[in-house]
Order: C-alpha cells, then structure tokens, then sequence
C-alpha cells in the first residue's frame, strides 16, 4: 500500500521557507510586493501630461503675466516632481504590510472617509453655479474635514469659509478670473 501524495499548495500563497538559526518562516515575493504605490505615481504623471497637453494647446491669445496658463502650469510641475519623488520612495522602500494572525493585515481602506469626500466633492460640482464658489468651496471642505474624521463642524464651517472666500478674492480680484458668485452675488 502505498502512502497517498499531499495536493500541491494553492498558487496564491506565498512559499515560507525555514532559516536555521532562528526558526522563523518568511515568505518569498515577487519584486511588486509592496510597491503598490508605483500606480499612484503613474496616476500623477498621466494627470500632469494631460494638464501639459491642455495647457499647449490652450488658446489663449496675448494675456498679461500670470494669465491661465499659470495656475495649470504650477499644478502640472508639481505632479511631475511628486510623481517622481514617489516613485523613489516605492522603489527604494517598499511599503510591505505587516502580518497578522490569520493572514489578515494592518491596512485597510475606510470606506467611510471615501463616501464623504466623494459626496461632498459630487455636491460641490452639483451646486457650484447656483450656491456659488464660496459656499460651494466651503461645503466641500466640511465634507472632506468629516471624512477625515474632524468632529467640530463649528470650525470647520468657519475655516471652509475664511478659505474659500480667499480663494475666491485670489482669483477674482488677484488673477481676474470669473468664479460662480452665485447666491452671494444676487444671481440664482
């Protein structure tokens, strides 16, 4: 009679292997593993190009110095150089997570956090020409302070409206561009 063989391990898991001198297993993985934020930096080069494409074929006419280039311009370098930077860090340190009993891990997404930004972010372009930028701006950022876990709407509130109206007099006043006064500005 012959002793059945063992099925082979699922393709899934990783192969552990035992080192001598301290009895611990390790697991073998492939060069990807933890590198996961390389796909941001992907996400952030194809962002910057298409800014760069949008800003080169943007006609503009003569304008003064800053004009509407600049602001997608400064935007465009940014995402190319923190994509880059990224990119290093991925490379040299990749970010493994750390196991657990079970196999589960100490990362995770919070669903929650990502519903509010999502929802304020879909309210804010919802209700943009009609409540306007300043009150628009400051209902996205109470979303986006909630989702991030800020449990004192008071100030938020307050803050989001200090700085959307800054941002609203930066671009209006500073650069000459035209945002949705909406209400505030007597249209509906």
């Amino acid at each position: 009679m012959s002793n059945p063989v063992p099925p082979p391990a699922p393709a899934t898991e990783p192969q552990r292997t035992e080192t001598a001198d301290a009895g611990q297993t390790s697991s073998r993985t492939s060069w990807w593993d933890g590198r996961s934020g390389l796909l941001l930096s992907l996400l952030m080069v194809l962002f910057s190009t298409y800014l760069l494409i949008g800003i080169l074929t943007m006609d503009v006419g003569e304008t003064d110095f800053p004009g509407p280039k600049f602001f997608p311009g400064i935007l465009m370098i940014a995402g190319y150089v923190l994509a880059v930077l990224l990119a290093l860090h991925y490379l040299r340190s990749p970010e493994r997570p750390q196991e657990t009993s079970a196999q589960q891990f100490r990362t995770f997404t919070d669903w929650t956090a990502v519903l509010w930004a999502v929802g304020g972010f879909l309210l804010f372009a919802l209700s943009l020409e009609r409540l306007g930028w300043i009150i628009a701006g400051a209902m996205l950022f109470w979303f986006v302070a909630r989702g991030f876990g800020s449990r004192r709407p008071l100030f938020d509130i307050s803050f989001a409206l200090l700085f959307s109206s800054a941002v609203y007099l930066a671009f209006t006043v500073g650069l000459g561009l035209n945002l949705p006064s909406g209400i505030l500005g007597g249209g509906f």
